[in-house]
């Protein structure tokens, strides 16, 4: 089954400020403001949700296409990439704007100051969906994950229109778009994916109840954090599926996007929604006992027994012959 991925793909800047900002900050003089910081340390790390989903599915054994907008300051991350398994051939590089980047600075009282800049993000809108799936020979899926809002919409009426099942994944977007943008967003979508309060974030934009939106999508998948995943189907009970054991609490940037990277590869690999949900709870858990996004290591046999763990030897043995992780 082919996957294309398409949504942000973006390089974070984060540094740490050893002080309080609010000692800086003249509530008097809020209107000519003029601060800087000195930073002990600068990390940079790659993400973006479709990259980070690619790279997620990759590991697993998938070959995702990622598709989305960069600029010429790509080439290394596009190297880390194509080196995991993620097809790249089909991402816009733009001439004019750098790679979309999260610059961040957080002091002593985990306050931070940021700045998003979309960058090439923004020509994402100018990518068509009918060439890419022609290059690799159909599209199974499309996933329509956070990136330009104008690129999101586009990505979804191209879908329509090819008659190409889309996975509808507005996530962070959610909040800046209008309720009509969202509603053309999810309508027909097989499955949309959203968090519980983007849930009711969709439902309150929207207008709809949930029984409205589960009449417009095929599927709807809910994580609940702790409380793991539900996934709602026409004429079958919902499933629940918690969530695996986590070693150690890192970082939980990025782990929502782990969880997508193994619940499609799970739908690569033709296996049912349980099935889906578990790779994607125990890839989630990889993920949050790791600093960074895309530094995490798989094994397949470490893999395969967490999934025991979790879930018992029936999923570990029904999930094994999916997995071609890079170690074994």
């Amino acid at each position: 089954m082919q996957i294309l991925v398409t949504g942000s793909i973006a390089t974070d800047h984060l540094m740490t400020f050893k002080g309080r900002f609010a000692d800086s900050l003249v509530v008097e003089q809020l209107d000519k403001i003029s601060l800087s910081f000195l930073a002990d340390n600068l990390e940079i790390r790659r993400g973006g949700i479709a990259a980070n989903i690619a790279f997620g599915m990759a590991n697993l054994g998938m070959r995702p296409v990622l598709v989305g907008a960069v600029g010429e300051d790509f080439v290394s991350y596009r190297s880390w990439l194509e080196r995991h398994g993620v097809d790249c051939e089909s991402i816009l590089v733009s001439g004019t704007r750098h790679t979309a980047r999260f610059v961040c600075t957080t002091d002593n009282d985990m306050a931070q100051i940021a700045t998003f800049y979309a960058g090439a993000m923004s020509d994402a809108r100018m990518i068509e969906l009918g060439p890419i799936a022609q290059r690799v020979g159909g599209a199974d899926f499309v996933l329509i994950g956070a990136n330009d809002p104008q690129a999101m919409l586009r990505h979804t009426r191209e879908c329509r229109t090819r008659g190409i099942p889309f996975i509808a994944d507005p996530s962070q977007q959610l909040a800046f778009s209008d309720g009509p943008e969202i509603r053309e967003m999810i309508e027909g979508a097989t499955y949309l994916i959203t968090n519980e309060y983007e849930a009711r974030l969709t439902e309150q934009k929207t207008g709809w109840s949930s029984d409205d939106i589960a009449a417009r999508v095929t599927h709807r998948v809910t994580t609940r954090g702790k409380d793991g995943v539900t996934i709602e189907s026409p004429g079958v009970e919902p499933i629940h599926v918690g969530v695996a054991k986590v070693a150690k609490l890192a970082d939980p940037t990025g782990v929502g996007d782990a969880f997508r990277a193994g619940f499609l590869s799970g739908l690569a690999a033709g296996l049912g929604h349980q099935r889906c949900a578990e790779i994607g709870s125990v890839l989630a858990a990889h993920v949050i006992e790791t600093v960074g996004t895309q530094e995490y290591e798989l094994s397949k046999r470490t893999f395969l027994r967490r999934l025991d763990e979790a879930y018992g030897p029936e999923s570990a043995s029904e999930i094994g012959p999916h997995l071609r992780c890079p170690r074994p």
